[in-house]
């Protein structure tokens, strides 16, 4: 088996929670082996200049749909991971709702065949709950390459659904690990599009998905990990009031929440006014004081983390008549540009940057080696230029889907460089090594 051989880093300032140091990197067998301000680099060494970049842990993006199996003409794990690796995001976890849908080890183990020697980053994928498996995903959360357990508490793409919390306290009592959440409530929801569904277009997507349907959910959801003493990862947040429930309930290491790109920098109307149909996704975009709320909830930790919620539709089908129009948004290449742009627009501070794109997911769930620039972590890491203002040009980006409502925004610095496992994967829009991801791991408690 070949070794690898060591890449030095020189010249760039790492990101951590005091702001930008200056530092040099070496790496080797996977991991980061030295940082230190003047490193001697041996002569003929393989480097990676980075004066005037900033150097950040790479991404982890914990909620993906890359459509394998099912619907590869929307994206497949190739295509997605490479999108991924572009926007400097080295590891991902993918969820269930695929055709057919992830429910079983034998479905689970299908999708990690399919991920050898295809997928650019680091994996894992979740387990759908259901009816059917509630009693049995305990046993199976530890096999390899299990993310953990999913829960759809609304219907959303794909058919996985456990909208009672009979069924949903089932799944919370089997098993330890942190269960991640798509909290909408099924009920309300059914009422909703039985009785404003008439004339109804994408608009009007954020009346029917209400602000009710998220809190709903989401209080019957913290209810039962009360009970229960299961934590769980609350996804996609959208509402103010959800942020303020958080804070009053109060419930410590048991909840932790995510938030979209989406949800923080589009905003009802104009956003549907803009991109149409192009920005329906589930939950819904909703108005500024949801966003401004989602924002101060990022920044003071209520929310723990960005998940990017990447989900890519044939252009085509997402100008449907609605309802038909499928709702999702891609998006896993362009997560930390719009973090810089937020840090431009003076609401997220630069030093949370690290925390919301790859420390926050890897310690909701628990992956080892992944995280933080330091001795003995795996060697994955970024490089951004933040002197590149762009615009956003469509030919950068990589997933199949052929479009982003970012397109065309100025740019407050964009990812030049991704290291994965001490290699260089990609680089100037280019691939610039083999597919090389792989099973992630997690701590166990």
């Amino acid at each position: 088996m070949s070794v690898e051989p060591e890449l030095w880093v020189r010249g760039g300032e790492i990101l951590g929670e005091e702001g930008p140091r200056a530092a040099d990197l070496r790496l080797g067998e996977g991991r980061i082996l030295e940082i230190g301000l003047g490193l001697e680099i041996p002569e003929g060494a393989e480097v990676l200049e980075a004066e005037g970049l900033w150097i950040l842990p790479g991404l982890v993006d914990p909620q993906v749909h890359f459509r394998e199996p099912g619907a590869p003409e929307k994206e497949d794990l190739e295509s997605g991971s490479l999108a991924a690796v572009a926007g400097g995001v080295t590891s991902f976890l993918e969820m269930p709702n695929t055709r057919p849908p992830t429910t079983d080890p034998e479905r689970l183990a299908d999708k990690c065949r399919r991920a050898a020697a295809r997928c650019h980053a680091d994996h894992a994928f979740f387990l759908g709950a259901t009816a059917e498996n509630a009693d049995r995903l305990g046993e199976w959360e530890d096999l390899e390459g299990c993310a953990g357990v999913k829960v759809f508490m609304g219907s959303s793409t794909g058919d996985l659904l456990v909208p009672d919390d009979a069924t949903l306290e089932r799944v919370l009592r089997s098993g330890r690990r942190r269960v991640a959440v798509h909290s909408e409530d099924e009920f309300l929801l059914r009422e909703n599009y039985a009785s404003r569904l008439a004339g109804a277009t994408w608009r009007d997507h954020p009346r029917i998905r209400s602000v009710e349907v998220a809190l709903r959910a989401t209080r019957r959801l913290l209810d039962l990990v009360e009970r229960t003493g299961r934590p769980i990862h609350l996804l996609h947040v959208s509402t103010a009031e959800e942020c303020a429930l958080l804070r009053e309930r109060d419930l410590g290491g048991l909840v932790t929440a995510e938030v979209t790109p989406n949800h923080l920098f589009l905003c009802a109307p104009d956003c549907y006014e803009r991109w149409g149909p192009l920005v329906q996704m589930n939950p819904p975009i909703r108005d500024r004081r949801h966003q401004e709320a989602l924002r101060e909830a990022l920044v003071d930790g209520t929310i723990l983390c960005i998940g990017s919620d990447h989900a890519p539709h044939e252009l085509s089908r997402k100008h449907l008549p609605y309802p038909e129009s499928p709702s999702g948004i891609p998006g896993v290449q362009t997560i930390l540009g719009l973090c810089l742009s937020g840090v431009r627009e003076g609401w997220l501070p630069l030093r949370e940057v690290p925390r919301i794109t790859s420390t926050g997911a890897c310690a909701a769930y628990g992956i080892e080696g992944k995280g933080a620039l330091e001795v003995g972590m795996d060697a994955d890491l970024v490089l951004v230029d933040p002197s590149e203002r762009g615009p956003l040009r469509l030919e950068w980006l990589r997933s199949r889907a052929g479009f982003s409502p970012y397109v065309g925004m100025d740019l407050a610095g964009w990812p030049v460089a991704t290291v994965k496992g001490g290699v260089l994967v990609y680089a100037e829009h280019e691939v610039r090594s083999k597919a090389r991801g792989r099973p992630l791991r997690f701590r166990s408690s």
